[in-house]
């Protein structure tokens, strides 16, 4: 049979004294959540301080980047126009405000994006506009783009760009229309022009919405009706042109049935 069974008190030698477990002590719950609030406000209030009132994470210098295509404003017109605060906090920079100021300043821009470039820098990543057509004026030319924006007067056309020319009549598409209209309708014949008409075309000439004309060079004249359906119709006069190579007049109004015609 078993012998008898000793408590932990007994099996312990004579003078050994039994140890005492640690007290854990919680602090209470309402002290807790003072000190977390504490806590909270001390880092809140370093961070405002790092934000706005220290000399970190301030605004020391603009960089100005370029998408492909045009670049014809300098970067420092680009950085005035902008107007970034130079020694102004990072988080208190407004950059729907540079932007709109850019767009409004510079027409020549089509797009940019504000960028912060942390810790001290800022990017303006800018697209500019790109002539389509080249509008006649008195005093030179306005380069209209594929939206149909004038945004900037030249003294002179860059080859290879259309000339716009306007000889509206007075009657019903003029009233229907209107010349903001037309002059829109005629941009996106330009744009519709795969690259090697476009080089070829002199110039767009407009009489009506439906009364679009192209001069190419050599003497060479396409009759092109309205706006609508562009895409066939230089598909077709691009086919056209190859099967008949002398011929001088096309007739693409119709795309679905083109007509080509000697001098």
């Amino acid at each position: 049979m078993a012998g008898p069974v000793r408590s932990a008190e007994q099996e312990r030698e004579p003078g050994q004294s039994a140890s005492v477990p640690p007290v854990r002590r919680r602090l209470p719950r309402r002290a807790l959540l003072a000190l977390l609030a504490v806590l909270a406000a001390t880092v809140g209030g370093f961070g405002s301080w790092a934000l706005y009132g220290s000399d970190w994470l301030r605004i020391e210098r603009v960089s100005v980047s370029r998408s492909d295509g045009p670049r014809e404003l300098t970067e420092q017109q680009i950085e005035q126009a902008a107007g970034v605060p130079l020694g102004a906090p990072m988080a208190t920079l407004d950059k729907a405000r540079v932007r709109d100021r850019l767009l409004k300043e510079l027409p020549r821009v089509k797009s940019v994006d504000v960028v912060r470039a942390w810790p001290s820098g800022v990017s303006l990543k800018v697209t500019e506009r790109e002539p389509e057509v080249f509008v006649p004026t008195t005093s030179g030319y306005t380069e209209v783009d594929a939206e149909g924006v004038g945004y900037a007067e030249v003294a002179e056309a860059a080859a290879g760009v259309p000339l716009l020319e306007l000889d509206l009549e007075s009657g019903a598409s003029l009233r229907r229309f209107g010349e903001d209209r037309i002059r829109t309708e005629a941009v996106a014949v330009a744009a519709a022009l795969p690259e090697s008409l476009r080089a070829r075309t002199a110039v767009i000439r407009v009489r009506s919405y439906d009364a679009v004309v192209l001069e190419l060079s050599g003497g060479v004249t396409v009759r092109w009706g309205s706006a609508e359906q562009s895409a066939a119709k230089a598909e077709a006069l691009t086919a056209l042109m190859k099967a008949v190579e002398d011929a001088e007049h096309f007739d693409v109004s119709v795309p679905s049935a083109p007509a080509a015609s000697a001098g």
